[in-house]
This record gives structure tokens, C-alpha cells and sequence, in this order.
């Protein structure tokens, strides 16, 4: 989403003709994007209301795309993300004044069609499961512009996917939004609930809610699942490292842009791996997905 951040104008009101035409795409799965954002702020929270007294339902991290899918609350977006649909601050929002930019879409349910052109009535050229991720180019009158694993481009309509940050498996990415849901969560020794936690107990925690039973230590998860150098890190991905002991005596879940979430001393938060704190004592990474 790097064309995004580039540009430095603050989010402009879409014409009320362009709301007007999108809006008789309208189907019943969902709503359709009118539009594409660009986050701003880090662990932006997405409430379920245009007020900051409402209920938290995810939080964002910096410079993700998002679906616009209303900017008629003046101060609020209204927006989807990985699946969660909220409102947003206008202040940590950039609107993209085109449609054109490079994010990644993966499908929720079901099958979808990827059409050769915007429109129900084209082609379909191929057919893509619940979980496939593709590369998102754009929005065309509702509609994704996508590139898919094998090169095939066309178009998916915008209320049948749902953009992420990265292009891992839906799993990946559900792993990353359960770990952002529990930011501020005390710090609690031996911890392994929504209660409090401690580091292993976090990590533990957030990949049986995705299906994956880890084991209780960060010396024995560092045991399972396969070695991932830091270049090749994903969302998802379990990062070790040697705090207060030799050996492995921290483990967080990385989150990307060199960012991961761990249960520490001041709760659950988000870390940057290369601060000189934890870029000292770094161990390495595993895949578990």
C-alpha cells in the first residue's frame, strides 16, 4: 500500500454520484467498497460505532489497506478489514485518490468467480476456494482488480473478498487479528487466558483459537513446526528470543513490518524486532500453519 502513503493530501468527500452508482451494486453478502484507505496510525482501533465511547472490534495496525464502505459520518470512516467491519478516525486515514494501489484480498467463504470484466454478466476465467489469497491492483466500480496465484487477472466483486495485509493464508491472518484483539491484556505468570497471560501462554492461546494445539513452554514451541529465516518472515509466524535466561525464554507472534505482539511485563503489546532490546537477544523464527 506503499502509492497510498505517498500521497499527502488528507481524505477527500466522494462525489455523491459515485456513492449513488456503487451503491446498485449492493448484494446481499455484503456491502460493496466504494473506495480504498490507507491507515495511518498504529493499533488503530475499529469500533463498532462512529463514537470512541463504543465497543473496540479489532484493532489496525500502521499502513494497512482497507475497504471504504461509507464516509458520510463526518470524523468516521466506516470500514472492512481481514472480515471486521467498523468506523474509524478520518484523522488515521488516508483515502486513495484513484483506486489504484497493491494490497491482497482473500476469500471468506464459499467459491467466487473472477470475472473478465467488472460486471456479473462477463466471463468467468476461473473459480477461487474460501481462503484463497490474491494480489489486489485496484477498484473498478466496485469491483477488485485482482491477480491470481497462477497469473490469471480479473475482476472479483468487492463485497465477496476481503483485504489483508499479507499474502499468507487466511489462517496466517486470523492468527494475527485474534493476537491484536487481546492489546492491553495484563501480564500474568503462568497466565494462559483472555484474564492475563504470560508469553507462552499468549501464543498458545491465540493458535488454539485458529486450530493449533502448541505446547505450553516457549522452549518447547520453539521444538515444533519449521525454521523461517527473518527475511522470510509472515504474520503468524512464532519469534523467539533469549531474555532473562540462555536459550529460549521469549516468544511473541510477528505481525510483519518487523513488528510483533508478545505478553511482557506491560501486558500484551506490540514490539519492534529491530530495537536494540530485541534485536540483541533474537533466537529465530518457526511456522506452525
Amino acid at each position: 500500500m506503499k502509492h497510498l502513503m505517498k500521497k499527502a493530501v488528507k481524505a477527500a468527500v466522494f462525489a455523491a454520484l459515485t456513492t449513488l452508482a456503487l451503491t446498485a451494486f449492493a448484494s446481499a453478502e455484503g456491502e460493496m467498497a466504494i473506495g480504498a484507505g490507507c491507515t495511518t496510525g498504529t493499533s488503530l482501533r475499529m469500533r463498532s460505532e462512529p463514537n470512541t465511547s463504543s465497543a473496540i472490534v479489532t484493532t489496525l495496525n500502521k499502513s494497512v489497506a482497507v475497504a471504504l464502505l461509507d464516509d458520510s459520518v463526518p470524523g468516521w470512516y466506516k470500514i472492512n478489514y481481514n472480515g471486521s467491519t467498523g468506523y474509524v478516525s478520518s484523522d488515521y486515514l488516508i483515502i486513495d485518490q484513484d483506486n489504484i494501489f497493491t494490497t491482497y484480498g482473500r476469500v471468506p467463504e464459499g467459491t467466487v468467480n473472477v470475472r473478465a470484466a467488472a460486471t456479473t454478466e462477463s466471463e468467468s476465467l476461473a473459480t477461487i476456494d474460501a481462503g484463497t489469497v490474491v494480489t489486489v491492483n485496484g477498484l473498478v466500480n466496485g469491483w477488485y482488480d485482482v491477480t491470481c496465484e497462477y497469473g490469471t487477472e480479473g475482476y472479483i466483486r468487492s463485497d465477496l473478498l476481503v483485504l489483508t495485509s499479507n499474502a499468507t493464508s487466511g489462517k496466517g491472518s486470523s492468527i494475527v487479528e485474534t493476537a491484536l484483539s487481546h492489546l492491553g491484556t495484563r501480564y500474568v505468570y503462568g497466565g494462559a487466558s483472555a484474564g492475563g497471560f504470560d508469553c507462552s501462554g499468549f501464543t498458545r492461546y491465540v493458535y488454539s483459537a485458529a486450530g493449533i494445539d502448541l505446547p505450553r513452554s516457549a522452549d518447547e514451541q520453539y521444538g515444533v513446526g519449521y525454521s523461517i529465516s527473518m527475511a522470510n518472515l509472515q504474520p503468524g509466524d512464532l519469534v523467539f528470543f533469549s531474555t532473562y535466561d540462555s536459550g529460549i525464554s521469549h516468544v511473541g507472534i510477528y505481525i510483519g513490518n518487523h513488528q510483533f505482539i508478545n505478553a511482557a511485563s506491560d501486558g500484551v503489546s506490540i514490539s519492534d524486532m529491530d530495537s536494540s532490546y530485541w534485536a540483541a537477544r533474537y533466537i529465530g523464527a518457526k511456522r506452525v500453519m
